[in-house]
């Protein structure tokens, strides 16, 4: 019997072996218009600029959630849409290659290549809901419409945090919408908080979710890119137990609200106003 004993002890003492759980792979896509229009103003230049300044940010949040895996792709349009990063990369080896502006808009197209990386598979099982970032400064030359309504036959597209960045005041508002869902508030300030894309928040909050962000020069513009690559994120890696506090939310992503300084950037004073 003691011999037994001992034996125990001595087995509760060895040293279990590095166990490392298997992390659920985040896919953030990048939608970006590359049309002429972009060419004007800087404008292409500030995308290509404020998306690569928000690496680091993006991957110290990735960082400090293990338990997700953070995938980047990015999509291009213009005359035709391409993959403009195709493979899956993760966050911490992520380079960014400038985007080139020329042609019209087929974002209709944009979104039929994104449909066919949300099924499943490819897309894993165990994924969590990926995160969608359309950015525009116009409105599309294709057949949008139907694009959008086989887009949102997608399963995952419908599990998916859509956020949309109107790049100066020409972009179509109305198109942004759609794409991020119907808008909670007839409140025509469109750059406000964006919410959970399938979901309705449940609180008392003024301000208004889901809606496009208009960004009005390069500063909101790398504000907005900034936002949605590091605090949306983070929430969709947080565990909804983490994420339930004063607010009731219904489905699995809860986003946060934008700083106070983001909330009415139009009022930011700046030479170059697109």
């Amino acid at each position: 019997m003691w011999g037994l004993l001992m034996f125990s002890f001595k087995y509760l003492e060895m040293p279990f072996p590095n166990v490392q759980l298997s992390s659920r792979p985040l896919h953030f896509i990048y939608i970006c218009d590359c049309s002429g229009s972009m060419a004007a103003h800087g404008k292409m230049q500030s995308l290509n600029q404020s998306i690569r300044q928000s690496i680091p940010g993006m991957a110290e949040v990735a960082h400090q959630n293990p338990e997700a895996r953070v995938l980047v792709r990015a999509v291009s349009f213009s005359d035709r849409a391409q993959w403009h990063i195709s493979i899956p990369t993760p966050i911490d080896i992520l380079t960014w290659t400038d985007l080139k502006a020329g042609g019209i808009t087929a974002m209709g197209e944009a979104l039929d290549l994104v449909a066919q990386q949300l099924k499943t598979p490819p897309m894993e099982e165990r994924a969590l809901p990926p995160v969608l970032v359309l950015i525009s400064d116009g409105q599309p030359t294709d057949d949008f419409s139907s694009s959008l309504k086989l887009f949102m036959r997608e399963p995952w597209a419908q599990k998916a945090v859509k956020i949309s960045i109107a790049m100066g005041h020409d972009a179509d508002i109305d198109v942004l919408q759609e794409f991020i869902g119907p808008n909670l508030d007839a409140d025509p300030v469109y750059n406000k908080i964006p919410g959970d894309s399938g979901q309705l928040i449940l609180n008392n909050s003024s301000k208004s979710p889901r809606k496009p962000l208009l960004a009005t020069n390069a500063t909101t513009l790398a504000q907005f890119i900034q936002w949605s690559s590091t605090a949306v994120i983070n929430a969709a890696t947080m565990p909804l137990t983490r994420q339930v506090g004063e607010n009731q939310i219904v489905g699995n992503i809860h986003l946060p609200d934008l700083p106070p300084t983001m909330t009415y950037p139009i009022n930011d004073v700046e030479t170059l106003v697109w």
